[in-house]
């Protein structure tokens, strides 16, 4: 049915899920030829078990579902390892080592999902037809809800798996894109965020995903009381993403950014209370414990309104909801202080160092990028003259870094008009433009235009004379050329010279010129990875790394 080759790779705990999960997997390639090569059960549990690692699926009650894989075409390709217990990316990882180097694809799914009845067969066809520059082929997830009520908190929160990117309780990877980025970085101990970080390496290097059209169900999660509150712990996992991906990254990954705010708000007066009455503040104290109170009370609601609002569950949501905002601020603040500004890079597997093949993806469709200055590469101070005021915007060091790795020359295009007005004098502008340099790296051209709106000249944005310039300067075809600024006359320049634009907004970008513009980008790291992947949105439709 199809010539792609995959094996199904589970990390599990031995839970009765997997069980269920192998009995799923059995019916769904019992009237099939398009089988896996192998299903791989990478046994995460931290201590060893007396016998081998299947004691925890032989140990399951007995029922159809956990038995009979066992009496099918499953037994003869099931294969267990260990992992010790390194949390979902090590043993994926780990699972991934345990398969033939001549997979085209690894199917990753969770050991708490159950395929439907048609997967494999859907399976084969989403493969089939997934083109060059697929690396990812995500199944449809679906959560069965309480038809006799509303769902509760925990249930709603499952419920969100079905409109999540990126999700590794089924998605299909190109194996040789997996090992191009270095697998899973198992500096991410929890299932959190291991899968974001994973589609963002890559997405930068050229990765699309496209959603398939199989079904995996995966049944609502239990609530109880310490749930909600260890899954906090993700928000150091957050951290590490920040510090790995920028502040962007949320975007990127398609990822919610969550309640830290008013979290911090809510320790925030809880902290002041208690520091006023400790200080005999009273009526500060009262203040601070009615804010307290409030920012609790509205974070309560909003988890019990929509649920059952039976006791049990009104109960859980306000002593949870006391304890959730300190445990994920505790949690976010020590991963600033423990995980480093710069984290090395994470090594790549052993299977990417054997791996000879490329990630697929386009040919590369730009050679050229134009910046501007003011507001796009360093912070924005109105006709600054004075070099020690240079100061990088945050994260485009590193993307032009990368964009010169990649062989793109980079030019600089900027209205100075303080030169006509007598703010500045070009020496002053030549002294900023070689601090820019020197944090920022060179640039293969500087096109200048030193006047003013009122003097009528080709050159000043949203004219194009400073694109056409910069492009015949560096011997590169206007067309191949991409303009990344910050306002309306930065896109408006390169679409007079033929040029493709991205927009990075910022404080000074007005709403109307967000909308008009040919692309958009949450950040410059955004603007430069959608470059370098040679796939711009279209006029006035999608986005670059921001939803429209």
């Amino acid at each position: 049915m199809t010539s792609a080759r995959w094996s199904v790779i589970v990390p599990s705990l031995c839970r009765p899920s997997l069980g269920r999960l192998l009995g799923s997997l059995a019916r769904a390639g019992e009237h099939t030829a398009a089988r896996p090569a192998d299903v791989v059960v990478v046994d995460d549990r931290p201590s060893l078990v007396e016998n081998d690692a299947l004691d925890g699926v032989a140990g399951l009650p007995a029922s159809a579902d956990a038995g009979e894989w066992r009496s099918s075409w499953l037994a003869d390709r099931l294969v267990v390892v260990r992992s010790g217990g390194r949390g979902p990316a090590a043993a994926r990882n780990a699972g991934r080592r345990a398969v033939s180097d001549q997979l085209e694809w690894l199917v990753f799914l969770d050991d708490d999902v159950e395929v439907t009845a048609s997967w494999m067969s859907d399976l084969a066809a989403d493969l089939d037809d997934a083109v060059s520059d697929v690396v990812a082929v995500q199944g449809r997830i679906t959560v069965p809800l309480p038809a006799h009520r509303p769902p509760n908190d925990a249930e709603r929160n499952t419920a969100g798996l079905e409109t999540a990117a990126w999700i590794t309780a089924d998605m299909a990877v190109r194996t040789s894109c997996f090992d191009a980025v270095g697998g899973f970085d198992e500096r991410f101990p929890r299932a959190f965020r291991e899968d974001a970080d994973l589609a963002l390496r890559l997405q930068a290097v050229g990765g699309r995903m496209a959603v398939g059209r199989r079904r995996t169900v995966h049944p609502a999660r239990a609530g109880n009381w310490a749930l909600s509150v260890r899954q906090q712990r993700g928000n150091a996992d957050d951290v590490l993403m920040t510090r790995l991906h920028g502040r962007g990254w949320y975007e990127r990954a398609q990822a919610p950014r969550g309640r830290r705010v008013a979290h911090l708000a809510t320790v925030a007066a809880g902290f002041a209370a208690v520091a006023a009455a400790c200080i005999r503040r009273p009526r500060v104290a009262a203040i601070a414990a009615t804010g307290w109170a409030g920012l609790t009370g509205a974070f309560a609601w909003a988890r019990i309104a929509p649920g059952p609002r039976d006791r049990a569950e009104i109960t859980r949501m306000v002593a949870t909801s006391v304890l959730i905002p300190p445990a994920a601020v505790w949690h976010w603040l020590r991963a600033l202080v423990r995980v480093p500004r710069r984290p090395p890079a994470w090594p790549t597997t052993e299977a990417a160092a054997r791996s000879s093949t490329p990630v697929p993806a386009p040919a590369q469709a730009f050679d050229a990028l134009l910046v501007d200055r003011d507001g796009t590469i360093v912070v924005d101070v109105p006709y600054n003259g004075d070099p020690a005021l240079v100061q990088p915007v945050a994260g485009v060091a590193e993307a032009l870094a990368k964009a010169r790795s990649a062989g793109l020359r980079i030019g600089v295009v900027s209205n100075q008009s303080g030169i006509a007005r007598g703010l500045l004098d070009e020496a002053d502008v030549a002294a900023v433009n070689a601090r820019v340099e020197e944090l920022l790296g060179p640039f293969d051209t500087w096109q200048i235009c030193p006047h003013a709106e009122t003097d009528g000249c080709a050159c000043r944005k949203p004219q194009p004379g400073l694109v056409i310039a910069a492009a015949r300067e560096i011997g590169v075809p206007v067309e191949r050329c991409v303009v990344i600024g910050d306002i309306g006359s930065d896109m408006a320049a390169a679409v007079a010279a033929g040029a493709q634009a991205v927009l990075v907004p910022t404080t000074a970008t007005l709403e109307r010129e967000i909308h008009d513009a040919p692309a958009v980008a949450v950040d410059f790291a955004a603007a430069v990875d959608a470059v370098l992947a040679g796939r711009l949105p279209g006029p006035r439709g999608g986005r670059t790394g921001m939803a429209a």
